[in-house]
């Protein structure tokens, strides 16, 4: 990457950073790879909630992912934190709740410039839909999450193409 061209932040945001987040951290940066935007996009997940900040993804999330081909094992929930809404260019909400508490938490920072969204609003098939936390269910909520998940994010490459283009 040249050094005149700047890099795009991303940030998913669920409520645990255990399942949701996580997936689409995982996704977005192995659909990076070889991708002409690849160095230009740096990707990162959190929660707004504290429960399990350190912990790795929840073991469904990652046997979901890794049936895709889709390695998260690495990833560390952590809690979003003020810096993040002038650190990244988009915070990405996973549903409604979230997206609420993280413009709460924008709202508060003077230096805050993220765009923040809605992850199904970056697919047309999704538009307006939260993206279902799977937590509380069987494995096949992680397998829909994904499949959600995939369509939005292959979306979000779009836009951040875009971007860039511009």
């Amino acid at each position: 990457m040249n050094d005149d061209q700047p890099r795009i932040r991303v940030l998913f945001v669920c409520l645990g950073n255990i399942c949701r987040s996580p997936t689409a951290h995982g996704i977005l940066r192995a659909r990076l790879v070889g991708h002409a935007l690849a160095d230009r996009i740096e990707v990162a997940s959190a929660g707004t909630g504290t429960w399990h900040i350190g912990s790795p993804p929840d073991e469904r999330a990652m046997a979901a992912a890794a049936a895709r081909n889709i390695d998260i094992s690495d990833l560390r929930a952590r809690k979003v934190a003020s810096a993040d809404f002038a650190d990244f260019d988009y915070v990405i909400a996973m549903d409604h709740e979230n997206l609420a508490d993280l413009q709460a938490l924008a709202d508060a920072q003077a230096d805050a410039r993220a765009r923040l969204a809605l992850l199904g609003d970056f697919s047309p098939r999704f538009h307006g839909q939260p993206v279902g936390d799977p937590y509380y269910g069987g494995d096949d909520g992680f397998e829909q999450v994904i499949d959600m998940i995939e369509s939005c994010v292959d979306g979000l490459i779009e836009e951040l193409a875009d971007t860039v283009r511009r």
